[in-house]
């Protein structure tokens, strides 16, 4: 009977997973993108024309509970960069993102700081405790702490295994 039951979960879910989108929460944690912005890395470029500073080499950015890894970030400031305001941050090659347990990885994200929005691209992989998600596009909105994933999204459904 559970098998049953089962088989008539997928076949009731299927149509909602074919439509290439879906909403996860994402972030159970607060963020506040008010917090400073701390980055190490194995190399920095400074490009005073465009106001914007290219970290590579092993780049880890970490603001509160979330943390941003990748080959390289760009972090860009706003009119004036002494001040130190960062508008956004470009990541590219092997993107992860943290946020308490749950854990995105992607080829590339932009970090729109003042909106508190990520957007990670390419091969993406949600992941919340044992669930697995995948996708496309990622879009994630740190204050409402919702996601939406895209493009041809791909998860794994496990019954539970109570009797």
């Amino acid at each position: 009977m559970r098998q049953y039951l089962t088989l008539a979960l997928i076949l009731a879910l299927t149509p909602a997973l074919a439509l290439a989108q879906a909403e996860v929460p994402f972030g159970g944690l607060a963020h506040d993108n008010s917090q400073p912005v701390e980055v190490s890395a194995d190399r920095l470029t400074l490009n005073t024309a465009d106001g914007s500073a290219t970290f590579a080499g092993n780049v880890v950015v970490g603001q509160g509970a979330l943390r941003m890894a990748a080959e390289q970030i760009s972090v860009f400031y706003g009119t004036d960069a002494a001040t130190g305001d960062i508008t956004r941050m470009e990541a590219t090659g092997n993107v992860t993102l943290t946020n308490g347990d749950e854990a995105a990885e992607a080829q590339s994200a932009v970090y729109d700081v003042r909106d508190g929005t990520i957007s990670m691209t390419g091969e993406v992989l949600l992941t919340q405790g044992g669930n697995a998600l995948s996708g496309q596009k990622l879009s994630i909105d740190l204050s409402t702490g919702t996601a939406e994933m895209e493009g041809r999204v791909q998860t794994i459904l496990r019954p539970s295994s109570s009797p």
